[in-house]
């Protein structure tokens, strides 16, 4: 099936949706498309709020689609929104592809809500970094679902991931699609299944929207590539693995299994993630040799992440008595976490494990190692700054008259958004990057998953 006028139908969304917005909406299409559209509340976030989920069709498979597992990531709830309206107003769209359709639009609206401040623009990195929020991974969607493997078990799913588990237990998903997107990289790929008939159709859903792949250093370095910026999904037990070779012992966890682990244990799933950026730097697909070896790309990223959380305990060490145990912004961006120093380890070792790393990295990959990694941990400088105003909200609305407490964490959130401006700035600098119109990563997301749907619909 063509779904060209499917795709070419996405309207040129110019904001995300808030979370209020997105319920609003799914509302709506309930009223407008009643034979067609069921929804449920599904669960509860852990502040109370109703998780919606809408139903769609009647084909003999079933489908979950999922957005804002991770609540800094809305590209997919913009997918999501559109989907679920083509999906009502199309009887032959949903006829063709024959599934039964389960969507979330915000799986995560506790923390999406924390991000909203950025929903609305402008999109510039300074505004991003600045009203940037993701939980840490004991509190993510996405990798609270039960875990047990060799010396480690999880099994504090969140309520939010106890939805899914739900729907997922209920309805046996032939398709999966979790939404998730980057935010300074090229277009790429996770796929549970090594399914090549399909890889030519993702690069060109990106090639049309003038989206560049992303040819730098993989996100996950123990995945398999199954083409150029497509890779396989994998669980917490290669990463365990993985961690586990390269520092010599078994790594410092604090999560779960992700949904693909949990949905293949109950059924033959096919999982599909496509990550795609905010922003893109052509650099990002820079194919020519650089003039020095990957190895010592990935040596010098690994001390400079090194360095800036040496600098970022600097900044926040003073006020550590003063921080709560409640404060959402703190516990990611914590300095002092040991997962994060043997991730550092970890990538030394790996690095140095390879002979292959002694050629001459590409451009993309040095500039994955200097500048995409640079703008990543630039979050949590955000974080720090966002950690001093929760706190000091906290204690305005306690009536505290702890000044201590207050001066000092005014002069670190005063020296936290001066160095914040100061690293934005540096970034604006050696960067060179666009900001890609919501309309075109709504439309490649779509195209993808419509490209898996209808092969499992044909073939499995």
């Amino acid at each position: 099936m063509n779904f060209q006028h499917v795709i070419d139908k996405v309207p040129d969304y110019k904001v995300f949706l808030t979370v209020d917005e997105m319920d609003e909406s799914t509302r709506k299409l309930a009223e407008e498309f009643p034979d067609a559209v069921t929804v449920f509340e599904a669960g509860k976030s852990r502040d109370g709020h109703p998780i919606q989920c809408i139903k769609i069709g009647d084909g003999p498979k079933n489908a979950l689609c999922f957005a804002c597992p991770h609540p800094n990531e809305p590209i997919g709830a913009m997918t999501m929104e559109y989907l679920s309206r083509a999906l009502a107003e199309d009887k032959a769209l949903r006829d063709e592809l024959g599934f039964t359709w389960y969507i979330i639009k915000c799986a995560d609206p506790d923390g999406t809500r924390l991000n909203e401040n950025w929903f609305k623009g402008p999109y510039n990195i300074f505004n991003y970094i600045r009203n940037y929020f993701r939980p840490v991974g004991y509190e993510q969607v996405e990798w609270t679902f039960p875990f047990e493997y060799k010396e480690y078990r999880f099994d504090k799913p969140l309520p939010e991931t106890q939805v899914l588990m739900k729907i997922i237990d209920e309805t046996k998903p032939e398709f999966m699609y979790s939404l998730h997107n980057g935010g300074l990289c090229g277009a790429y790929w996770y796929i549970s299944h090594d399914l090549p008939e399909l890889y030519e159709g993702f690069h060109n859903s990106a090639k049309k929207e003038d989206v560049p792949l992303d040819l730098g250093e993989p996100e996950t370095p123990f995945a398999t590539e199954f083409a150029p910026a497509i890779f396989s999904l994998n669980g917490q037990d290669e990463y365990y693995d993985y961690m586990e070779k390269h520092t010599g012992k078994p790594p410092t966890l604090d999560v779960g299994a992700d949904s693909h682990t949990y949905a293949s244990s109950k059924a033959d799933c096919v999982t599909l993630i496509t990550e795609l950026p905010y922003f893109f730097d052509p650099r990002i697909e820079d194919q020519s040799d650089s003039d020095i070896s990957r190895r010592e790309a990935l040596l010098i990223e690994a001390n400079q992440s090194e360095a800036f959380f040496e600098m970022l305990e600097g900044l926040v060490g003073g006020i550590r008595s003063y921080i709560s145990k409640d404060n959402p912004f703190f516990k990611l961006m914590d300095p002092s976490s040991p997962a994060r120093k043997e991730r550092n380890e970890a990538q030394r070792k790996w690095a140095m494990s390879d002979p292959e790393f002694e050629k001459p990295a590409k451009g993309s990959q040095v500039f994955s190692s200097f500048v995409v990694s640079k703008f990543y941990r630039g979050l949590s400088l955000g974080l720090a700054v966002r950690t001093c105003e929760f706190e000091l909200e906290r204690l305005a609305k306690e009536g505290s008259n702890d000044q201590e407490a207050m001066t000092k964490l005014k002069a670190v959130l005063q020296e936290g958004l001066r160095q914040l401006q100061q690293y934005t700035d540096e970034l604006e600098r050696e960067l060179n990057y666009t900001v890609i119109p919501i309309q075109k990563l709504v439309r490649i997301q779509l195209e993808c998953g419509l490209l898996v749907s209808n092969h499992i619909s044909k073939n499995r």
